[in-house]
């Protein structure tokens, strides 16, 4: 069988299942994170996030149990996120990540460049995709001071363009102490869209708390230009973003697991908003899936 055939059979499968598609998860142990992060996972225990079901007593996270979690709440696959914010967070490192995932299919690793902690942007960028096989980019603005329309991030944009991958960005509101909220404005990917026309952005968070008018507008204005909604209670999309049912090839569903109380009730709230079935279809794994090339780029 050619591999044009196969390549059209995965897709024919994949839209048949209308696949799911978490696309932010944050994996990592309690030796990465701040003290109050890993106290914070604590009440997310509480709340039925489940992250009791994938944490040993070590508070290590093995990626067989996230997988079979993942699964039994009808996801498919799984965006795990490195993340290098020593200010705010903590630091989960591209090793990390690319090893977590690397025995799973359904897991797919993202990698993360503190701009402040590498010389060579570029460098680090083809480190992680050429050596740790790694899927797409995660930045943090926010977290590492740093707008994302400065000059020294765009050897990183370039090759990530060059590249087809894509790149994500929180922007809008952050609880963690430490962040800086000036970074997170969504208006800055306009720079970055206009240079980079064919660079895949997606806006985490759609701008929340400030932003929701901005980052809709960014994502109809540039063909690549996304919303990705994690951390928003999906009942309240529609609030947030009235022109969602329009706008629905842009959204990209995800969670922000482990601080989410329930995954499966945020995807059931998705599924019973007022949209039509081929938008939710396409929020929850669709446009994902075209992204991550699960679907062959189409």
């Amino acid at each position: 069988m050619s591999d044009k055939m196969e390549e059209i059979e995965e897709v024919e499968e994949i839209e048949e299942k209308e696949v799911v598609i978490d696309f932010h998860l944050h994996v990592g142990s309690m030796e990465m994170t701040k003290e109050f992060v890993y106290e914070w996972g604590k009440e997310f225990i509480k709340m039925g996030s489940g992250l009791e079901k994938v944490a040993d007593e070590k508070g290590e996270l093995h990626p067989d149990k996230l997988e079979k979690l993942l699964l039994e709440n009808g996801i498919d696959y799984g965006v795990c996120l490195a993340e290098y914010s020593p200010i705010t967070t903590g630091i989960t490192p591209n090793e990390y990540v690319a090893r977590f995932c690397s025995g799973s299919s359904r897991l797919i690793p993202f990698a993360s460049v503190n701009p402040y902690q590498v010389r060579d942007i570029k460098g680090e960028v083809k480190y992680c995709l050429d050596e740790l096989g790694m899927k797409g980019l995660k930045l943090y603005p926010s977290y590492q001071y740093f707008y994302p329309n400065e000059a020294r991030l765009y050897p990183l944009y370039e090759l990530a363009e060059e590249r087809g991958i894509p790149v994500m960005s929180h922007t809008g509101s952050s609880i963690f102490p430490g962040a800086r909220l000036k970074y997170g404005e969504p208006i800055y990917f306009d720079d970055v869209a206009v240079d980079f026309p064919g660079l895949n952005i997606l806006l985490v968070h759609g701008g929340r708390g400030f932003w929701y008018d901005q980052a809709a507008f960014l994502a109809q204005l540039h063909p690549h230009v996304y919303l990705e909604v994690s951390g928003l209670p999906p009942k309240n999309l529609l609030k947030y973003f009235p022109g969602l049912e329009k706008l629905y090839s842009k959204v990209i569903f995800g969670s922000d697991w482990p601080a989410v109380p329930n995954l499966a009730f945020n995807i059931e709230q998705i599924k019973s908003l007022p949209l039509s079935g081929e938008a939710k279809k396409k929020i929850l794994g669709g446009n994902a899936a075209r992204l991550l090339n699960l679907q062959g780029g189409g």
